[in-house]
């Protein structure tokens, strides 16, 4: 049964783009009050091992803005993830199709973390993983772009 408190934020590996995005998204949630403020944010990768460090640039990039995932561990998704978040967030479309040919049970709310964004903008966000600094915060800054259209649509669900 899904929890309408949950959220899973989900990239290839788990050691870059997911933990940026759940962390930022944490953050953004916890200025909000009920139902978003209490909201949980995990992150997960479709092909993700359990217990990989944060790529080192993703750390770097979080900490120019104030905020630590220097201690942020990889693990995969898993069905029992997808049942219980009221929405699962991806980097792009090919996660989405990973996620929808390769689960028993695809979420009903699966979308991309830029899904929610006006006009035409590019909804996918980029692997930065092994580029320099520059592309991480790149990449950062897509995500906190499309927090607040994101956040509109969370309400919605939520509320």
């Amino acid at each position: 049964m899904p929890d309408p408190r949950e959220i899973v934020v989900v990239c290839t590996a788990n050691v870059c783009r997911s933990p940026m995005a759940a962390a930022l998204l944490r953050h953004a949630l916890a200025a909000e009050s009920a139902p978003l403020g209490g909201m949980k944010v995990s992150s997960a990768g479709v092909v993700a091992r359990r217990g990989d460090a944060v790529s080192a640039n993703s750390v770097s990039a979080l900490k120019k803005v104030g905020l630590d995932i220097s201690a942020h561990l990889s693990q995969p998704l898993t069905q029992e993830m997808m049942d219980r978040a009221l929405v699962v967030l991806c980097m792009t479309e090919s996660h989405r199709d990973m996620i929808r040919l390769q689960t028993d049970r695809p979420p009903a709310n699966l979308h991309l973390f830029r899904e929610f964004m006006p006009g035409s903008v590019d909804r996918e966000i980029g692997d930065p993983f092994g580029g320099p600094l520059s592309l991480y915060e790149a990449v950062r800054d897509e995500m906190v772009e499309s927090i607040p259209s994101l956040l509109r649509h969370l309400r919605g669900l939520a509320g």
